[in-house]
């Protein structure tokens, strides 16, 4: 039912309530929730500049931490190799399951559906959660994080690549049909041309996200950069950790840089 306002004052007094409903609602959720917990909003805030403090005392590189810098880059080699590995092998296979999955290119409605729910499946299971499961099986090594980050990265980017699929023009692929070219012809000259870009961007996002969720990784899989940050942080060498922190965001904000200039080359 359409709602009529007589004026547009008494538009905005309804807007007006609505949102203050709505934060209202919030707030009530927040507080409920943080009786509940037993959590102290105020004196967490009032602990916040003395933890800064003393990580920012802490946690700065010292010259004891750049004689650990060869090993430190080593592993920040291995955990980059394996982001970027699982990435490009699951965007492969994202491609294969994404035409399957689309509603333009799927072959029948059954493929589809199993494509979709076993994406969604996958990406709703977090890393962490599969580094733990496949630990029992594959222990602690870089196959594990490889296979933890690909089945993640699988479910994400197939929802990802199918939905750009969908999104693409039908009139063209009904077009190259109308000429005769079979359904090969279709994805391979139709619809991959026109969605290679926007997947490209897609693939790359998601290097930069799994060289984050690899160090994560790596803490439970004892490998690359976040098993070293694990050793160093438990054997108190604080400056060194801290010099793993701020060579990882140093690598991810290159890579981000990388994959803008990447992005805007083949737009």
């Amino acid at each position: 039912m359409k709602t009529n306002y007589h004026s547009p004052q008494q538009f905005f007094r309804q807007r007006r309530l609505r949102l203050f409903t709505v934060l209202v609602i919030l707030l009530g959720i927040y507080f409920t929730s943080m009786a509940l917990v037993n959590f102290q909003t105020w004196n967490s805030i009032t602990k916040i500049p003395a933890g800064l403090i003393w990580l920012f005392h802490n946690f700065i590189p010292t010259e004891r931490s750049i004689s650990s810098l060869g090993q430190i880059l080593y592993q920040l080699w291995r955990t980059l190799l394996v982001s970027i590995s699982s990435t490009v092998v699951a965007s492969l296979f994202s491609l294969v399951f994404a035409i399957l999955g689309a509603k333009t290119t799927t072959p029948n409605e059954a493929v589809r559906l199993i494509v979709r729910f076993g994406a969604s499946l996958l990406r709703n299971i977090p890393v962490v959660a599969w580094a733990m499961i496949l630990l029992f099986s594959f222990k602690q090594s870089d196959f594990t994080g490889f296979l933890a980050l690909f089945f993640m990265t699988l479910g994400y980017l197939t929802r990802a690549f199918t939905e750009t699929i969908e999104d693409l023009d039908a009139e063209k692929l009904q077009a190259l049909q109308a000429v005769g070219a079979n359904y090969f012809q279709c994805v391979f000259c139709g619809i991959l041309p026109e969605a290679a870009s926007t997947m490209t961007s897609w693939v790359l996002y998601m290097i930069e996200n799994n060289l984050r969720d690899a160090t994560l990784v790596g803490l439970l899989t004892g490998t690359g950069v976040g098993f070293l940050f694990d050793f160093y942080f438990k054997s108190f060498r604080y400056d060194a950790a801290g010099l793993i922190v701020l060579l990882i965001a140093v690598l991810v904000i290159v890579l981000e840089l990388t994959s803008t200039q990447i992005r805007r080359a083949i737009a």
